[in-house]
């Protein structure tokens, strides 16, 4: 669905010096980006601010030409065949809306349609699956400005799924959202990946959005890719501590050896637990000296692990 090879993105920009003399200066957002994603594919696309990752997004989606390298997204070259490519995939930008704000969500749909040149018997029944999906009977008649911002992103979902394309590209779709609304649509965008065989490439600074989601995740960092492989695999790279939970029958238990008290609350301790130490020898020392009531071990977040890869400098290719 998605190859690049050897791509690198530079910007040039320009800064006065004196009446008649300007400094030319080369800014790489991109260097040597390398990666594949097979068909079917759930794929998490990690990095900090300024990393790459929307540079690397508009690569994909035509808006902006590879410096060198090659870039493939289903078969064909993004910045050339950009009208071929818009039919067959889908695009969800968080902060941006595809719909027509004075318009009721119906008529947007209705225009996006003619706009991708959906049959209209296709166009019913697959806005009839995806208002079930997504729920959107009870607003579909109300004005894209009058949406709260949960019910705008399920129909900017519904948007770019009308034509049903084989790859689709999210860029931060769950931001701002409450709770219920994350669940919504991280439950829908898991069930087309599961049902539908749709290729989702997930770019995002909710990392729950990553665990609940994702199979496979790519990190990039100072625009070269620091790691892909499975979140397993991630942890391993970048081990951070693990939390154990323990609530003693009274307050005033004691931390074994080489583990941190986080804080205590009452009989409740949290310990620190860092990757080289053994959980279960922990667990263990921990239950022979007290009388213990309860005791739960938490893995790290993978936020931490992200932090810790970062701090590490991790810029070169896993």
């Amino acid at each position: 669905m998605i190859l690049l090879e050897g791509v690198s993105k530079r910007f040039e920009s320009y800064e006065r010096r004196g009446v008649l003399r300007r400094d030319r200066r080369v800014v790489t957002a991109v260097s040597g980006m390398s990666f594949e994603v097979g068909a079917g594919e759930f794929v998490g696309y990690l990095g900090p601010n300024g990393a790459g990752k929307s540079t690397t997004i508009k690569m994909l989606t035509g808006i902006l030409s590879a410096s060198e390298g090659r870039v493939r997204v289903v078969g064909v070259d993004p910045a050339r065949r950009r009208t071929e490519l818009a039919r067959r995939i889908g695009v969800v930008f968080g902060q941006r809306t595809t719909l027509w704000w004075d318009l009721p969500l119906r008529d947007s749909f209705e225009l996006i349609r003619h706009l991708y040149k959906v049959d209209r018997g296709r166009f019913r029944r697959r806005l009839g699956e995806l208002t079930e999906l997504l729920e959107l009977g009870g607003f579909l008649g109300t004005p894209v400005r009058q949406l709260s911002l949960g019910q705008r992103m399920r129909g900017d979902l519904a948007a770019a799924l009308l034509h049903s394309p084989e790859l689709l590209v999210l860029d931060e779709p769950t931001i701002g959202l409450d709770v219920v609304s994350k669940a919504a649509v991280r439950g829908f965008l898991g069930r087309i990946n599961a049902e539908e065989g749709t290729t989702v490439l997930l770019t995002t600074h909710d990392l729950g959005d990553i665990e609940r989601l994702c199979r496979r995740v790519m990190v990039i960092d100072h625009g070269r890719l620091a790691f892909d492989g499975t979140l397993d695999e991630l942890r391993a790279t970048a081990p951070a501590d693990r939390t154990l939970v323990v609530d003693f029958a009274s307050e005033g238990g004691v931390a074994p050896e080489g583990v941190r008290v986080i804080r205590r609350e009452g009989p409740r301790m949290y310990l620190a637990i860092p990757p080289e130490v053994s959980a279960a020898a922990v667990v263990a020392e921990v239950a022979a000296a007290h009388d213990v009531v309860d005791i739960a071990l938490r893995e790290p977040d993978i936020e931490d692990v992200v932090t810790r890869l970062y701090g590490r400098g991790a810029a070169a290719p896993a």
